[in-house]
């Protein structure tokens, strides 16, 4: 074994939840990429005669109110879940590391100008201002990648900025500059690179952020419409029928929020260790 590999085993064998987080995002891109063959029944056919049935042997998470089955739906929102929640990341990420990273390294008054504009966007709720734009713009799937997006970009321009800024004077960054290499090319090619790894730990938390962003939106009828399957459309949905016993209507798509979520969210502190320089002694 390398010794990267070592050490991942070893933070691993200190910290199995980090395993069990890896073991879990493991099985979302499986039902992610597999869904559509693992679906027991098609998620958006209706069955009135079937509605309202109770985990059985047959529906094993039981059927809404339209007799669709529960389980075949989570299958089929996993998919759609993970898509709105990677883009919006991936968008963020590379808009927001780009600006974050050149006000880090010019400084003066751009760095100013950059940080003034994310203190103004952090001074709103994120999730009202989301709610805004997708208000604006229409609900449809990619509205709500872009409004995810810009929400969390100000995470992507501090956390750019603060890293580069430390970096910008070191040796390495000034070599760089003696062998005549571009600003752009110092930015692009050596200090971005270097911030990688730690800015992995902010993605994987925000991929637990997208997803929840995405799912309160379509709870609040903003989000994706029905009868698209969505995990928070279905607790929307099942909401209702809660006062009246149908438990398995809210219980199974919040479930798979809140363990999405904590799986992300327990793979960032893995990640964490694993990355930091002060675990390998």
């Amino acid at each position: 074994m390398t010794a990267a590999a070592n050490h991942i085993v070893w933070v691993v064998r200190g910290n199995p939840v980090t395993g069990i987080a890896a073991a879990g995002f493991l099985v979302l891109l499986l039902l992610g990429a597999f869904g559509p063959w693992l679906q027991p029944f098609d998620p958006i056919v209706t069955n009135v005669t079937m509605a309202l049935q109770p985990p059985s042997a047959v529906h094993l998470a039981g059927t809404d109110q339209l007799g669709r089955d529960i389980l075949s739906r989570l299958i089929a929102a996993t998919r759609l879940d993970l898509m709105i929640a990677a883009s919006a990341v991936a968008l963020s990420f590379v808009v927001g590391t780009v600006i974050g990273s050149v006000g880090g390294y010019i400084g003066g008054r751009v760095d100013r100008v950059i940080g003034s504009i994310v203190d103004v966007l952090m001074a709103f709720p994120l999730f009202v201002m989301a709610m805004a734009m997708v208000a604006v713009l229409g609900n449809r799937v990619e509205n709500i990648v872009i409004a995810t997006a810009f929400i969390n970009l100000p995470f992507y321009i501090r956390f750019a900025r603060a890293e580069v800024n430390v970096r910008r004077n070191l040796g390495w960054v000034e070599a760089a500059r003696a062998c005549g290499d571009s600003h752009l090319s110092i930015i692009l090619n050596s200090l971005i690179p270097n911030i990688l790894p730690a800015m992995a730990v902010q993605i994987s938390l925000n991929l637990g952020w997208a997803i929840l962003n995405a799912a309160g939106l379509s709870f609040l009828g903003l989000g994706v419409t029905a009868p698209t399957p969505e995990w928070g459309i279905m607790v929307a949905e099942g909401a209702r029928f809660i006062l009246s016993g149908q438990w398995w209507l809210v219980a199974f798509p919040g479930a798979a929020l809140m363990l999405t979520v904590l799986c992300f969210n327990l793979l960032g502190d893995g990640l964490r260790d694993i990355l930091d320089p002060r675990m390998r002694t």
